[in-house]
């Protein structure tokens, strides 16, 4: 293994480890080259086991977006009307004393301190620059919650429910599979590094298929694609559990021993033959009961399950369903084999209840879902009822909710309002940008210290600052750092070093350490080899096994057993004048909203478009390449048709997310998605969208 050697970052040449911050499960090591002080050159880390030294072409271009013509690094302070994008360069000094002078002003009116909301997500996941020192001072200030909600709630929710964990199995092990399920992953381009393992498993002999409305490129590269209706995956799998109790396919001994509820299930199942789901899926019977039988049979046997198959209204439940089927088939007794969303939870790291200092939250403080932000400027709840207090003050960063929330023109709208007072921390000036009364130049990866965690894979990693913050950047964990002093809170809050946060966040791992970390690169977690975590039951449930019946959701009032919750905006069920159920995956050339402004990025993506069926194009008198408005209640947006057989009738698929400012009409897709949230977990149900498309007239 390289050893890295770390230096003063004056120093003309030196060489050290960085991590890829992005929402990614891959969680990329890197290595980065600087010369006099300038980052010149920077490639994947080859001695990081798992993602062996290749970069997505996103953050292969990495130096682009670091040293990019249009990057923040000065303070600003907003002179023109809101969405203007007119500001005038401040000093740090005023840029501070402002903030958290209008801050303490509607902290110490009526209103009280609940009526300031922080609004971030996953910009960075690093453990220092995603959440450290900003939760501190948003909980000692008495500030609102956040539910941050926008991406794996509802998976989360529904693995809990059944597993009281996240489903996990060893992803270094996933090229001995034999059999390999993608259920709402586009793996070969959102887990790269994952993929890799697949097709060496494929290789060797395994079957690939994909479950995905949309015949993605890990779709057109499996050996079989099943196309989905949108939302209907829970149907699907209890039809597939009804196949493999009615064929004696189940692992008897293995649901005897590990799980809850097996007879309660058998019923359940009973009545969803593969007839029936076909009628609800779009999947053949046939091919539902082959399925099953190869999924049995061929071990070990995976399912790689995603986000994307809980972004509806019954996305909980879809989820929960799904992690049934393993315990049922006995999959998880196979190294590699069983199912996986995400390993986030074998990370023995310092908690965020103690890190982030949950116990300074004062009693009754509310929580406001960030799926809900549209309702939330408002002023009202996610369920529509009054707000109180409005919020009056929103500080974004790590997210551009102007782009990628649900309810666009909503959310702007309440953007908008010349009563919020709105401070963004960011590294361009994006769409949410050009609403804020303050804008504050953060640092990029290459620039400040962070430890990452993954859930894609096993590895602790650093992230050594490479050069020094550009301009007046600064890091996350400063900004937060001066406007705690200045607001007067205890020092132990937040004066200590980010070489100290990391010590603090590494102290339940004393094999792990910042010095070793430096010196030798990435380290995996002390966890068995191979790691088999449910071979032997050991679930994280009440009663430890595998819960098919769970008391906790019948103390809820819900339904205790696995079941089908059609989409919200189901076009079984709706009137008519929106047909097309309409999904939205990530453009694959950005990272949400992140990378949408650079060049070379934003051609090869080549602006928005819209996937539609021959069937619906000819129906509408749409040609391929012509122009076409997408639109529903809550918007439109216009894109550029692509009439292909990747779909099936009644389905349409456009990639996001844009930066408004980059499209023609000022908006993206997500000026038609809803606010609505799923069933479980609250979370967000951007697949969960009924439209209409029509030529576009010019």
């Amino acid at each position: 293994m390289t050893t890295l050697i770390s230096v003063p970052l004056e120093e003309s040449s030196r060489t050290v480890r960085g991590v890829c911050p992005h929402d990614c499960p891959d969680t990329c090591s890197m290595v980065i080259r600087t010369e006099g002080g300038k980052a010149v050159h920077l490639r994947g880390d080859p001695d990081q086991p798992f993602t062996k030294g290749f970069l997505c072409q996103k953050v292969s271009r990495y130096l682009e977006r670091t040293y990019h013509k249009d990057r923040l690094l000065f303070p600003k302070r907003r002179i023109g009307p809101k969405g203007s994008g007119q500001f005038e360069r401040i000093s740090w000094e005023e840029a501070l004393t402002e903030i958290v002078s209008r801050l303490k002003t509607i902290a110490q009116s009526s209103d009280g301190p609940q009526a300031i909301l922080p609004y971030s997500y996953a910009g960075t996941m690093g453990k220092l620059q995603e959440a450290s020192i900003d939760r501190r001072f948003f909980h000692a200030i008495g500030a609102s919650l956040l539910d941050r909600t926008i991406c794996a709630t509802a998976g989360v929710a529904g693995c809990d429910i059944t597993l009281g964990t996240r489903a996990v199995t060893d992803p270094f092990l996933t090229e001995n599979c034999l059999h390999i399920i993608n259920w709402g992953s586009n793996t070969a381009v959102t887990n790269s590094h994952m993929w890799v393992r697949m097709v060496e498993a494929q290789k060797r002999g395994a079957k690939i298929i994909t479950i995905d409305p949309y015949k993605t490129p890990t779709a057109a590269r499996s050996d079989e694609w099943l196309a989905i209706r949108p939302g209907t995956d829970a149907a699907l799998g209890l039809a597939m559990m009804h196949v493999a109790f009615a064929e004696g396919l189940e692992d008897k001994d293995y649901l005897r021993q590990y799980a809850l509820g097996e007879g309660q299930l058998r019923e359940r199942v009973g009545q969803w033959s593969p007839d029936r789901a076909e009628a609800i899926t779009g999947i053949p019977a046939e091919k539902i009961r082959c399925l099953v039988r190869d999924h049995a049979t061929a071990r070990p046997a995976l399912i790689r399950l995603n986000y994307g198959l809980q972004r509806h209204g019954g996305g909980g439940m879809a989820v929960r369903t799904i992690t049934c089927i393993p315990a049922v088939l006995g999959t998880w007794r196979d190294a590699g084999g069983g199912a996986f969303m995400s390993s986030s939870k074998a990370f023995n790291l310092l908690g965020s209840d103690k890190f982030c200092r949950h116990d300074l939250i004062p009693p009754n403080t509310r929580t406001i879902n960030m799926s809900s932000l549209a309702e939330a400027l408002a002023g009202k709840t996610s369920q529509g009822a009054p707000l109180s207090p409005a919020v009056k003050a929103l500080v974004v960063y790590n997210s551009n909710p102007a782009a990628v929330c649900p309810d666009q023109n909503k959310v702007i709208s309440g953007l908008k309002r010349e009563d919020l007072f709105t401070v963004v921390l960011e590294h361009f000036q994006t769409d949410t940008a050009d609403y804020a009364d303050i804008v504050l130049p953060a640092t990029t990866q290459l620039e400040h210290w962070d430890v990452h965690s993954s859930y894609g894979h096993f590895m602790v990693q650093l992230n050594e600052p490479a050069i020094a913050p550009l301009g007046e950047s600064r890091p996350n964990t400063e900004i937060f750092r001066d406007l705690s002093r200045r607001w007067g809170l205890s020092k132990d809050l937040w004066d200590n070093s980010d070489k100290d946060l990391i010590r603090e966040v590494l102290s339940n791992t004393p094999n792990i350490t910042i010095e070793k970390l430096l010196a030798e690169g990435p380290q995996r977690l002390d966890l068995p080899n191979p790691y088999v975590p449910f071979a032997k039951g050991g679930f994280g449930t009440p009663s430890g096994k595998c819960e098919f019946y769970s008391a906790r959701m019948d103390e809820m009032g819900l339904d205790p057993l696995p079941g089908y919750t059609p989409p919200h905006e189901d076009p079984h069920n709706s009137d008519g004048r929106y047909p097309l159920q309409m999904v939205c995956p990530p453009e694959p050339s950005f990272l949400n909203s992140s990378f949408a402004n650079i060049d070379a990025l934003v051609k090869a993506a080549g602006g928005p478009k819209l996937r539609i069926h021959p069937v619906d194009a000819q129906n509408r008198g749409i040609v391929h390449e012509a122009p076409v408005r997408v639109f529903n209640d809550r918007g439109t947006f216009e894109a550029r048709a692509l009439v292909e057989e990747t779909i099936s009738p009644g389905v349409v698929v456009s990639h996001g997310v844009w930066w408004n400012k980059h499209t023609n009409d000022g908006v993206n897709v997500n000026c038609t998605t809803s606010s609505r949230l799923t069933d479980l977990g609250g979370g967000a149900t951007f697949f969960d969208n009924l439209v209409q498309v029509e030529t576009l007239s010019k």
